[in-house]
């Protein structure tokens, strides 16, 4: 049996492993990852600051269409809670507060360009809709 290095695979005649705890164990980073990723404004929050760098609230709240005030800080705060995003506040009148992505949140990216692969192909097969105006179609 070839072993896989991101899951260990378990003889499934083995009385000594029960199948049920492996797979919970496999799937707790699994839904560690979802924590973060999932919703409707983690992803663009984090591709917003990744491609930016740095940005006020405001600022975020007018690239990240759609999201409310009270929604954007929420996440913020989550994503900065998960190291994934700082929070900067500067003394200036009025009080300046800026986002950026973390050294940890950079480490996103190859997630952010996986999920964007595997949408465009998933776009392609299941709706049938390749290229540029995919927001409008569907």
């Amino acid at each position: 049996m070839q072993k896989d290095s991101t899951i260990e695979k378990i003889d499934a005649e083995d009385p000594k492993v029960p199948m049920k705890e492996h797979f919970g164990n496999y799937m707790v980073p699994m839904r560690d990852a979802l924590d973060i990723f999932g919703g409707k404004w983690k992803i663009p929050i984090i591709t917003a600051l990744s491609f930016y760098q740095s940005c006020g609230f405001k600022e975020l709240e007018r690239i990240v269409e759609g999201i409310t005030p009270k929604m954007l800080s929420k996440e913020l705060k989550h994503l900065e809670e998960n190291l994934l995003v700082s929070r900067k506040v500067e003394d200036t009148r009025p009080v300046t507060v800026s986002y950026s992505i973390t050294e940890y949140g950079k480490t996103c990216s190859s997630v952010m360009s996986e999920l964007y692969r595997w949408g465009v192909e998933h776009r392609k097969k299941v709706h049938n809709i390749d290229g540029e105006g995919w927001a409008s179609k569907c």
